[in-house]
């Protein structure tokens, strides 16, 4: 056997150990000529990735002792498939096993090259999971060749993870001091960005800070200098502004604990402005430390104090206004332009207080201080602004700036993509079916699949034989699929494969259809019935086919995003047709997806339709299409939820009286269909979406799409449309929420969204406490800042009345921010409404934000 077959023979057997062995044993001689094969020949089975996992600390090994240069060898362990590894403690003794018979300067050379191509990891150190391995390599060359290693973030980020899970597993053990890393990374700790994480690794595992701890102790024995550490410290809250970095040298600033003269005032002012919360906090405290032992003058203090005004966070607002309210009066004085912009938030208490005190410090400001405060106080309230001009001066009124509102425009739906024209075409969309559903896509290969088979069906069964062969387990056996069958072969995502397996082996489909027949009869269905039309269709296509039959068209499939198919190409489909009878699910679905307005030229037309089907079209134009089904709605008080209840009209087919019937209890992940199944009766479709939609107010799975859907077809909206939109203002994820914005401003643009409906709705489904009032107030905002001002005005008059608090109640939570929008709203849109139990609640004494942002709203809308 010679070299490179035993190199290859151990890696294959996973023999790591006897690898080390043997390639220690190499001579010079055979290492070279190893060399020049047998990296191409493991990089081409490094290319599968699950292989390369298995393989990685192998190869690892065989580049690190075959390969000549440092450079060569630096380059081969820092491949993207070789960097993880299972056991990385494990893996960097065998490479260091094979490099001692290196020169010392070469291993240092290549130290310091692995520690410059080290990059920041993307893994938190976990046990039994991969993890990287070119820290720990290029640690121990550094420590075992005792070579200076550059500067690099990430070296000294792994440093840190190392020590924190050496910690972690130690339980509590000593190790920094003993650590022979530990005085070269001390000062870069403070400066290598990630540090911060990975110092608070052991912290999420238990109590306290460990590693801080240690730190800190080693300063109290003398071990390392506490002056070192605290400009350590502030040199970081200096320039990091994300709190998972700072957190852990702030918890070590408390653990110092320092006297007052150790406080460096400056840079503490000096943070802030921009400093993350933590970081802005410890400095307050530290200044306001150093402010009562007469360490921070008053140009200091006002630059402080001015800082925290100025910060978008009301708590470090609050607390400026708070140390002004405790400084001595002229130290308060000095710096009272530092209130001016606490009077311009919404939270009135810290508005009022903020006048307070600046009232209180006026004989003490200075002209440009009392300047500041005039100017700011032409925004307050009448009452504030009174108090400010008895201290400061005269005050006038800020005129209220007039902006008009934007048109209300809509985003279009995404156009069709164009038809499918050939079979090798149609094969490479079957093979990226994975993914979300898209009914539209769905259709157009269900379209594809019909006129191409009845073109050429042996064509079309070549084409999707390589997609049969991966897709479906070969041999075939239709058995195997039982434990799928209680529902996943059911749904459209895997009939439209069943359809193509029909083409490609119909005995296998017919198989297959059998098992899934049983399993409807002795499990019956509780899918609603828009899901059960849709797969009704399917199943005709796929049963046409399994009986090894086809047709020139599908006359369902939509012309237009919504999923209308326009009239007159449905026409030219019939006439494709002949006097054959189209598939009845199918000719069904194609007189619903019909526009509600019908040239009456077209109906001449269809009255020549030979087949009894085109008969039916003919009557369905005359007629004007489907009568609109009543939909009414109601509140269960005991479920404390909506519902609506469908009555079909008379004289309909069995398909469409289904259809315009609701099921008890249904449940369904496939509402996104079912828009298009009925794109000229939305109130409908939304009727049926009521009974599903709230239980995926806590999903990923984007059913809230159903809502932005619904809103670009045709026909009448109502409350149960509304009630839908209310319920996708509601979800937990803002992703989905903001469909039921995009929702409102389509209906808005096209002057369809019936918002009285809409208010009735919020006021009912928050009173029930459906949908959360903050979620709602949130979206809302979102629609006015699209222009929709007056439409939001006329849902919020009558959400209001249900939301108020009565005489005897409190105010739920987020009513003061619903009714900061409804202000807006108003004042936008000048109303001059009457607002049933506003005005008692603005009679309210206090100053919260409901009863400040009720007095504001009563004001407009009396004007």
């Amino acid at each position: 056997m010679n070299a490179l077959q035993g190199i290859l023979v151990r890696i294959d057997d996973g023999d790591i150990r006897g690898l080390v062995e043997f390639l220690n044993d190499l001579s010079d001689p055979a290492r070279r000529v190893v060399a020049r094969e047998l990296p191409a020949r493991l990089s081409e089975r490094l290319h599968d990735r699950f292989e390369a996992r298995d393989l990685a600390s192998a190869c690892r090994v065989v580049g690190a002792a075959i390969l000549g240069g440092a450079e060569q060898v630096a380059a081969w362990l820092n491949r993207r498939e070789l960097r993880w590894v299972r056991a990385p403690a494990t893996d960097t003794e065998y490479v260091m096993s094979v490099l001692r018979r290196r020169p010392q300067e070469w291993r240092r050379d290549l130290a310091v090259r692995l520690v410059r191509r080290l990059r920041p990891a993307t893994r938190s150190p976990w046990p039994g999971v991969l993890m990287a391995a070119d820290w720990g390599l290029a640690a121990a060359l550094v420590i075992e060749t005792g070579a200076e290693p550059p500067e690099n973030d990430a070296f000294v980020a792994g440093w840190s993870a190392h020590v924190a899970e050496r910690k972690w597993r130690s339980e509590g053990a000593l190790v920094l001091a003993e650590d022979p890393l530990f005085d070269h990374m001390l000062p870069r700790l403070f400066q290598a960005e990630g540090v911060g994480e990975r110092l608070a690794w052991d912290s999420s595992w238990r109590d306290g800070h460990p590693i801080i701890d240690e730190l800190a102790a080693l300063a109290d024995s003398g071990r390392v200098s506490r002056q070192v550490l605290l400009d350590g410290c502030v040199g970081r809250f200096l320039v990091t502004a994300e709190a998972a970095q700072v957190g852990p040298f702030v918890v070590l600033w408390r653990r110092l604990a320092p006297e007052v003269a150790e406080i460096p005032v400056a840079d503490l002012v000096r943070v802030l402005p921009s400093a993350p919360t933590p970081v802005v906090q410890l400095a307050v405290d530290e200044l306001r430390r150093a402010h009562a032992a007469g360490v921070l003058d008053d140009e200091l203090f006002a630059e402080a104090v001015r800082a925290l005004a100025y910060r978008p966070e009301k708590k470090h607002m609050t607390a400026a206004v708070k140390w002004m309210a405790d400084a001595p009066e002229p130290t308060g004085g000095a710096a009272v332009a530092a209130l001016a912009p606490v009077f311009d938030v919404d939270t009135p208490a810290l508005r009022e207080r903020a006048v307070k005190v600046a009232v209180r410090l006026a004989p003490h400001a200075d002209e440009p201080g009392r300047g500041a405060i005039r100017e700011a106080a032409t925004r307050l309230p009448a009452d504030l602004r009174e108090r400010v001009a008895a201290a400061f001066g005269a005050v006038e009124a800020a005129q209220a700036e007039v902006v008009s509102a934007p048109a209300v425009t809509a985003m279009p739906p995404p156009a069709l993509a164009p038809p499918i024209v050939s079979a090798e075409e149609l094969a490479a969309e079957l093979g990226r079916l994975w993914g979300p559903d898209q009914p539209a896509r769905f259709e157009r290969i269900l379209a594809a699949l019909v006129e191409l088979t009845h073109r050429d069906r042996q064509a079309v069964a070549a084409a999707l034989r390589p997609w049969w062969l991966s897709y479906w387990r070969q041999p075939f056996d239709a058995s195997s699929y039982r434990p799928m069958v209680s529902g996943s072969l059911e749904n459209v995502r895997a009939l439209l494969p069943h359809c193509a397996l029909a083409i490609v082996s119909p005995a296998d489909s017919r198989e297959l259809s059998a098992v899934l027949q049983n399993r409807r009869s002795a499990w019956p269905t509780s899918d609603p019935s828009p899901e059960r039309f849709v797969q009704r269709r399917f199943r005709e296509v796929l049963s046409l086919f399994e009986r090894d039959e086809t047709i020139p068209v599908l006359l369902a499939t939509p012309t237009s995003p919504t999923g209308h198919v326009a009239a007159e190409i449905l026409i030219e489909r019939m006439e494709l047709l002949g006097d054959a009878e189209p598939l009845e699910a199918d000719f069904v679905q194609a007189l619903l997806r019909l526009p509600r307005e019908i040239d009456p030229a077209l109906v001449v037309r269809a009255e020549k339709l030979p087949s009894r089907a085109g008969r039916r079209l003919a009557a369905w134009l005359r007629d004007g299409g489907l009568p609109d089904p009543t939909v009414t709605w109601e509140l269960d008080t005991f479920e404390q939820s909506a519902h609506a209840r469908l009555t079909p009209p008379g004289g309909v087919n069995e398909l469409v009286a289904e259809l315009c019937t609701l099921d008890p209890k249904p449940f369904s992940r496939d509402m996104q269909w079912w828009p298009a199944i009925m794109p000229s009766h939305r109130e409908v479709v939304a009727a049926h979406v009521l009974q599903c939609l709230p239980f995926f107010m806590d999903s990923s799975d984007g059913q809230v799409e159903v809502v932005a859907s619904l809103a670009h077809g045709d026909g009448p909206v109502g409350i149960a449309t509304a009630s839908v939109i209310v319920i996708g203002m509601g979800h937990d994820r803002p992703t989905q929420r903001a469909l039921a914005a995009d929702a409102v401003i389509t209906l808005t643009a096209h002057g369809q969204l019936p918002a009285a409906d809409l208010g009735q709705a919020i006021g009912h489904l928050v009173r029930a406490e459906q949908v959360k009032l903050n979620r709602v107030t949130g979206i809302l905002d979102e629609v006015m800042a699209a222009g929709a001002h007056a439409q939001v005005w006329a849902a919020l008059a009558q959400a209001l009345p249900m939301l108020l608090p009565g005489s005897d109640e409190k105010p739920r939570p987020g009513l003061g921010e619903l009714l900061k929008v409804a202000t807006e709203a108003a004042t936008r849109t000048q109303a001059r409404d009457d607002v049933p139990g506003l005005a008692e609640v603005a009679a309210r004494k206090g100053q919260s934000l409901v009863v400040h942002e009720a007095r504001r709203l009563q004001g407009v809308i009396s004007m």
